[in-house]
């Protein structure tokens, strides 16, 4: 147990399993009161329990069913949270989906825009719903949950590539829009992760999702993959004050010095480390290709 949250009421969806779930754990630990958004309510009410367990005298616990890819259930989450709190400081940004796999003109379209629709526009609609609050308390954390597909192309797998792309643009984007209002605002890689996800990539085998993807799901599954944990250790740091300050940046759970990123506060405003950038032939070493 620790006091890294203390006081703190955080939304987070997608709350009911997997990453989602040990966020709210490690909330609950630190002293936050949670807010768990889920589709499954079924699931949502086990993960309730879980989390309930792990609250102190001062913290409690309220579940949420809703669907963040429809307007209307993102805003009455707000409001509900507001109600009961009547206040949020952290936004956790966790709820997606991998979407149809398989080559882009075989694959389902609808499913492919459900995809979307959950993995970017629900992320977005949430911050949407929050912001206003934000900016009245004058203080608020945005964490956005990124993935391999942020960074890497994903053939067959290309909602999702596509989604969690945008999404990290969109959170440098939303920093800067809200630069100097105390609101933070920065995405999260947790890793290769061993949860429902994986066993999709699994289930659908290496004709829908290439030969390779396949082959490293595989060894992720063999291997353990990356620790839920260290993805809610960093999702901790990014809801804190220690965190003040460093905003519009994808952070890797896994591989980045985040628990030291407070003493580089102006390296890391001043530059665009841990952001997504063009690489041009200079990047590389090369003379071709600079006109300037």
């Amino acid at each position: 147990m620790g006091d890294a949250l203390a006081g703190r009421v955080a939304i987070i969806t997608g709350a009911n399993q997997g990453l989602g779930l040990a966020i709210a754990l490690r909330y609950a630990e630190e002293g936050a009161s949670v807010v768990l958004c889920a589709r499954d309510a079924q699931l949502l009410a086990q993960a309730g329990t879980s989390v309930a367990a792990a609250l102190q005298p001062g913290q409690d616990v309220l579940l949420h069913a809703g669907d963040v890819a429809r307007p209307e259930h993102c805003a009455a989450l707000v409001a509900r949270t507001l109600e009961r709190f009547s206040r949020v400081d952290v936004l956790v940004n966790n709820a997606g989906v991998y979407g149809p796999k398989g080559a882009v003109e075989d694959i389902d379209w609808d499913q492919w825009v459900a995809a979307v629709e959950v993995n970017l526009l629900g992320s977005v609609l949430m911050c949407r719903a929050v912001l206003p609050h934000f900016k009245r308390q004058g203080a608020g954390k945005v964490v956005q949950l990124s993935g391999g597909g942020a960074t890497n192309p994903l053939p067959f797998i290309s909602a999702y590539a596509a989604s969690k792309a945008a999404i990290v643009r969109f959170i440098e984007t939303l920093a800067e829009e809200v630069r100097g209002t105390g609101i933070d605002a920065n995405a999260i890689a947790p890793g290769a992760l061993n949860t429902r996800m994986l066993d999709e990539v699994l289930a659908a085998g290496p004709e829908r999702v290439g030969a390779d993807f396949f082959a490293r799901a595989q060894k992720q599954r063999d291997t353990g993959g990356a620790p839920l944990s260290a993805g809610a250790d960093l999702a901790v740091f990014l809801g804190s004050p220690a965190s003040d300050g460093i905003t519009g940046k994808l952070i890797s759970a896994m591989w980045d010095p985040w628990r030291d990123l407070g003493a580089h506060l102006e390296d890391l405003r001043s530059s665009d480390v841990y952001t997504l950038r063009r690489i041009v032939p200079k990047d590389r070493g090369w003379s071709w290709g600079d006109t300037r």
